[in-house]
């Protein structure tokens, strides 16, 4: 099915009137959690670390075992959602998710360069928007 991956609405408010950036940032990471989750979750020996439970014990502490930290990254790494303790929160600034996606897109907009775009495609841009002008009856070629 074609368009299946797409995830429509990303940033909108007010029924789709309003963009927010704080809210696009937000969107943004809750779409890149779920397409983590929709394409599966591998269970296996080696992700159920089966070897370190044998190795370890049933009970006992796996938190240190090397194999916690090997797949410890390979979840859902969401950037926004604050897990830390509150009192690390407070000391940060005590900001909700909204505040830090706000800073977070005007750090975009005040950093990012966009890679150019290359020539052969600037031109094919071009040939379609004065196809359309000349289609329409707005075209300022001469």
């Amino acid at each position: 099915m074609a368009g299946a991956n797409l995830i429509y609405g990303l940033g909108m408010i007010e029924m789709g009137m309003t963009i927010d950036y704080g809210q696009l940032i937000m969107d943004n990471e809750f779409a890149k959690m779920i397409k983590y989750t929709v394409k599966g979750i591998p269970v296996n020996d080696e992700t159920l670390a089966v070897d370190a439970i044998h190795e370890v014990g049933i009970g006992k502490d796996f938190i240190s075992h090397e194999s916690t930290y090997k797949h410890m990254r390979s979840a859902s790494t969401p950037k926004l959602i604050n897990r830390k303790t509150r009192e690390s929160w407070e000391a940060e600034g005590s900001t909700d998710i909204h505040q830090r996606s706000l800073a977070q897109a005007k750090s975009i907009l005040e950093n990012h360069t966009p890679d150019p775009i290359e020539d052969n495609i600037l031109a094919e841009i071009r040939s379609i928007v004065e196809e359309a002008e000349e289609e329409l009856g707005i075209s300022n070629k001469k």
